[in-house]
């Protein structure tokens, strides 16, 4: 019988201590676990959960069905079917949130019923959610540590059936916390448990973030965008219009676009650390494209003369 508390404790100090391993291989679930925050966190409501269990159910998802929202978050097995893996005969299901649910708060270690939601009651729930098979060995799990320097080797590589040698190649619980964390500095878990502090950026060109549409979503989220901006990486008309907003605050040329001057005043902002006082600007107007009927229909209207006025010369 394993002493739960001593493993929270356990796992807790391990959290303190542990580094990743394979870093960039962290990123896109990472990614992809913030841009779905918001579906998350409605299912940690409707099983009842606080706000932080969405963080719970994100690395859940990733272990147990590659964030495939085909796949039930119990087993990894399609939701819209009887479930064949442990826990089994669950199903079928109308939507991944009702399976999710139900995996939550009927199926064993019934994480609706978490009380302790600091990093070591979270970890250990993860683990009792995958079994604690490891536990028993008093080794580090791999479902929550692998990818950190917490783990080394050793993996069930079936129900019941553990190999001493097998290394996990999936990602654990913990290094993708911690990678989430980086993305979304919201990410606060209570009680006296360490907090992750990310690493500070070197001055090294080769060092510095990927400044993808990911980026530059949570940086501008992070500055007060208003309303917030979905994590889908696409630079789209409200990211745009977000940039020019922040343009505007910052005081620099306002074009919505993100040139050397625009990172810049990213940059120190967030070195700052201080939400910047965005004032709302005019979406993106998008015309109706020549030959279809709505951009005839402009021709007797204000737009209509405006784009008349624009017209290259040589076709007046």
């Amino acid at each position: 019988m394993v002493d739960l508390t001593a493993l929270t404790r356990a796992n807790a100090d391990r959290w303190s201590k542990a580094k990743l391993t394979r870093e960039a291989e962290f990123s896109r679930p990472a990614k992809v676990a913030v841009a779905n925050k918001g579906r998350y966190l409605a299912i940690a409501r409707q099983a009842g959960m606080p706000d932080i269990a969405w963080v719970f159910i994100a690395v859940s998802h990733y272990r147990e069905s590659s964030q495939d929202f085909s796949k039930s978050l119990a087993q990894g097995d399609p939701w819209n079917g009887v479930s064949i893996h442990v826990p089994e005969g669950r199903g079928p299901f109308k939507s991944f949130e009702e399976a999710a649910v139900d995996a939550l708060v009927r199926c064993s270690p019934f994480a609706a019923k978490l009380k302790d939601w600091s990093i070591g009651g979270m970890l250990t729930n993860l683990e009792r959610f995958n079994g604690i098979g490891y536990a028993n060995r008093g080794l580090p799990s791999a479902y929550v540590w692998s990818g950190t320097d917490q783990y080394k080797k050793g993996k069930f590589v079936a129900d019941g059936v553990f190999d001493p040698n097998k290394v996990d190649a999936q990602l654990g619980c913990a290094g993708l916390i911690l990678a989430m964390m980086e993305l979304d500095p919201s990410i606060k878990f209570d009680g006296s448990a360490p907090q992750f502090q990310p690493k500070p950026v070197s001055a090294s060109p080769s060092a510095q973030p990927v400044r993808d549409g990911i980026w530059l979503q949570n940086s501008l989220n992070r500055l007060g965008a208003s309303p917030k901006l979905v994590l889908d990486g696409i630079v789209g008309p409200a990211t745009r219009n977000a940039v020019r907003a922040f343009q505007l605050a910052a005081g620099i040329g306002v074009d919505g676009l993100t040139g050397p001057e625009t990172f810049k005043a990213i940059d120190d902002a967030l070195a700052a650390g201080k939400p910047v006082a965005t004032l709302p600007v005019p979406p993106d107007i998008i015309l109706p494209p020549p030959g279809t009927q709505a951009h005839a229909d402009l021709a007797p209207t204000f737009w209509g003369r405006v784009l008349d006025l624009f017209k290259p010369k040589a076709n007046r």
